[in-house]
């Protein structure tokens, strides 16, 4: 069951309409989203470089949206880092920055009329009880909890997914219970409302997936083609923690690296060049072809 087009209201039509238009245009748009926690580090960086290689490759947009909803962990200066990092390495995205944080109304429309729909229904689950439990067991479906405050404490809200899902996903948090937008729903009504039509990203996030069919699913849209990089790792293979990969990119220019050797050296990484390689990010572009990018992501 999906939510029925002809019921939605007139301003989330013209949304879904204009997104729907973009991407039957017949060109790749992709996108990279970062949320700005910090600086970028170069498992960011490289996924960065992944998407937009594979945009350009493709003839097709590239835009950058910041995922800031979730301000306590945003960090001063950090969207203005982000994008002064793409720009040193010559990823120059389309369009204006689009920042989730002014679209907060556009989220909260959906949320509103799924709710009204019957679509959500408020969770008291903590963390601990479901703690083991790959999958939403349902505990909450027919419970009938009160939406509002409830021993200091709000529920999250999930959307019911049928039974009859394919994806595995279970009933997904749409807004958590600090009232935050979840990142499910932000990521799937922006991939609809800018009509991406590809999206890369790192490994970590294949994990999302199953949740976020099921919201394309929901609402009767069908999602873009996922595709995810190689996570960054050291040189025996194990994926670098956070504090690891933290440093960005500023030890690399302190010590005397330009912007075609960071390249070189995340694409060497990568083995679609030998260790040495310096190329700025457009000789790159006419050095590799589309099968060699595509070769890496899957």
């Amino acid at each position: 069951m999906a939510v029925q087009m002809k019921e939605l209201p007139e301003h989330l039509q013209q949304h879904l309409e204009r997104g729907r238009a973009l991407a039957a245009a017949g060109v790749y748009r992709g996108r990279f989203a970062p949320s700005p926690t910090g600086v970028l580090h170069l498992g960011n960086l490289q996924t960065a470089l992944l998407s937009w290689l594979a945009a350009r490759q493709a003839g097709g947009a590239w835009l950058l949206r910041i995922d800031d909803l979730d301000t306590p962990r945003n960090r001063a200066g950090a969207i203005e880092a982000i994008q002064s990092d793409l720009r040193w390495l010559g990823l120059e995205w389309d369009g204006p920055v689009l920042l989730q944080s002014e679209r907060r109304g556009i989220y909260h429309s959906w949320l509103s009329w799924l709710r009204r729909s019957g679509w959500l229904f408020a969770c008291r689950c903590s963390r601990r009880q479901l703690a083991g439990q790959p999958i939403y067991p349902g505990v909450c479906r027919t419970a009938g909890h009160h939406w509002g405050w409830q021993q200091q404490r709000l529920p999250s809200w999930r959307l019911r997914v049928t039974d009859d899902d394919p994806h595995g996903s279970g009933d997904v948090v749409v807004r958590r219970a600090d009232g935050f937008i979840a990142y499910q729903l932000a990521t799937v009504i922006d991939e609809l409302s800018f009509g991406i039509t590809d999206v890369v990203r790192g490994a970590d996030l294949r994990e999302a997936l199953p949740a976020q069919r099921s919201v394309f699913a929901a609402l009767g849209e069908s999602p873009p083609q996922f595709r995810h990089g190689p996570l960054l790792c050291d040189a025996s293979g194990q994926k670098l923690s956070k504090r690891e990969a933290s440093s960005g990119l500023e030890p690399l220019r302190a010590a005397g690296l330009d912007a075609a050797a960071v390249i070189g050296r995340l694409v060497s990484g990568l083995q679609l060049l030998d260790p040495g390689a310096r190329l700025s990010a457009t000789e790159l572009l006419e050095h590799l072809t589309q099968q060699e990018i595509n070769a890496v992501i899957s």
